[in-house]
């Protein structure tokens, strides 16, 4: 079942200075959690392929919130994109890229942000036609230095670091040329998503849109 907008990948980057990276164990969650980062300017919502429950919920948000656009993290395989895509997901996010995940994401029609972390990966990515990449886990794999490093060599690629980005370093990240969004969990607390406490997840995705981004 292939994704039938003209969504891109750059087209998910530039939408907010933030995508949620969303981990999800109860479909109860998934709606109202959905609208209240809508209503805070939040609409690319990347929700984990970490829990069992992750695929209906990324089914609820596209069939329930069609203001958002629901997203799957964690690709790791092409079976994980095929169900991805059939749950509704409109784009795709892996921590690592295979040949076979990007091809499957091709024929599906399913843009992708794989993740890299070294010029090798970058380097393969590119040849296989993606240059708008997740860098992770981005501080344990070189943070702001590595990313500055990349700008002469991969002057082309357009990142958004994931893992350990946090409401403290995300403008430092997000000031770099080369950086178009970061991906981060801070606006979706776990403990807020157990409490249902959407007012505090509208006002952290709502802080989140201010963030000033040089490679919007």
């Amino acid at each position: 079942m292939a994704v039938t907008d003209k969504l891109t990948a750059l087209d998910v980057m530039r939408d907010a200075p933030v995508i949620p990276v969303i981990v999800l164990h109860d479909v109860k969650d998934a709606i109202p959690l959905a609208r209240a980062l809508v209503a805070g300017g939040i609409r690319m919502l990347e929700v984990t392929l970490r829990t069992p429950q992750a695929l209906q919920c990324i089914e609820a948000i596209a069939k329930d919130v069609p203001e958002a656009v629901a997203g799957a993290g964690t690709i790791r395989s092409a079976a994980d994109a095929q169900a991805s895509a059939l749950a509704g997901a409109r784009f795709g996010v892996s921590p690592g890229y295979t040949r076979s995940v990007g091809k499957a994401c091709r024929d599906l029609g399913l843009p992708l942000l794989p993740g890299v972390a070294t010029g090798s990966e970058i380097m393969t990515a590119q040849e296989d036609g993606y240059t708008q990449l997740k860098f992770f886990p981005a501080l344990q794999a070189g943070g702001l230095p590595m990313l500055k490093a990349w700008q002469g060599p991969f002057g082309d690629v357009t990142f958004c670091p994931t893992g350990g980005i946090h409401v403290g370093n995300a403008a430092e990240f997000l000031a770099l040329s080369n950086v178009a969004c970061v991906g981060g969990s801070w606006i979706v607390p776990a403990e807020a998503i157990r409490e249902g406490n959407w007012a505090l997840i509208e006002q952290l995705a709502r802080a989140a849109t201010t963030l000033a981004r040089s490679a919007a």
